[in-house]
């Protein structure tokens, strides 16, 4: 059996992806300081082969992984991202997040300051139990690994004009609220992608977190791209 991989975001920790009912998946932290490197050490470690799902940042180095190597890669799913290269005021905010990492400010307090951007109005006023989950994940990640992620954000290059060379089924996943990663950077990807299926969930930036349930019945496919059994 083809197990998962899932990758979470900067600054966000496996437990993106509980409750999505993959208990055996496999979950690497992104804890390299490019998109090339990480890429390198996560096709150095795990199975010959295997399903793939990124969030965010996790979904850049998933993309990036399955352009490198497509043969690796049963199936891919993406959600939450951005496939164009960073802008100048994202790199500008990266670097104000180091600067203050090094002043001491702890990765829950970045996090805390971003919810807004993170997690649904409705789940940020009605999930309090999510909100705490959100910010133990930063200090999960702590702070020498969201440096290592700042890092490999900076690193990020454009992929989108790469996309229609990608060769394994891809289903993109879109939520409604996210105010990140809105649901036109997907459609974006999902245009550019032979054969890519675009879902949409009533989520923010965290959609695992928000409703694994939804995430779950798309993990349970045989794959992305594939009818559910």
């Amino acid at each position: 059996m083809t197990r998962w991989v899932l990758l979470a975001g900067m600054n966000c920790s496996e437990d993106l992806w509980s409750g999505c009912g993959v208990d055996d998946a496999l979950t690497p932290p992104l804890d390299r300081e490019s998109v090339d490197e990480q890429v390198g050490h996560l096709l150095r470690t795990l199975p010959p082969r295997f399903l793939l799902g990124g969030s965010s940042l996790g979904a850049v180095v998933a993309t990036a992984l399955a352009l490198r190597a497509p043969e690796r890669v049963a199936g891919l799913l993406l959600t939450a991202t951005n496939a164009r290269a960073p802008t100048d005021g994202q790199r500008r905010g990266w670097g104000e997040w180091r600067r203050r990492l090094d002043a001491g400010v702890p990765p829950r307090v970045l996090q805390e300051e971003i919810l807004p951007l993170l997690l649904a109005p409705s789940t940020a006023v009605a999930r309090p139990d999510l909100v705490e989950r959100t910010l133990a994940m930063a200090d999960a990640v702590g702070a020498a690994v969201l440096r290592r992620q700042l890092a490999l954000q900076d690193s990020r290059q454009d992929l989108l004009g790469r996309l229609p060379t990608l060769t394994v089924p891809v289903r993109v996943v879109s939520g409604i609220h996210d105010a990140l990663c809105p649901p036109e950077f997907h459609t974006a990807i999902a245009a550019a992608v032979p054969g890519a299926e675009l879902t949409t969930t009533s989520t923010g930036h965290l959609g695992p977190l928000e409703d694994p349930r939804a995430f779950a019945a798309l993990l349970h496919q045989a794959g992305p791209g594939s009818t559910p059994g």
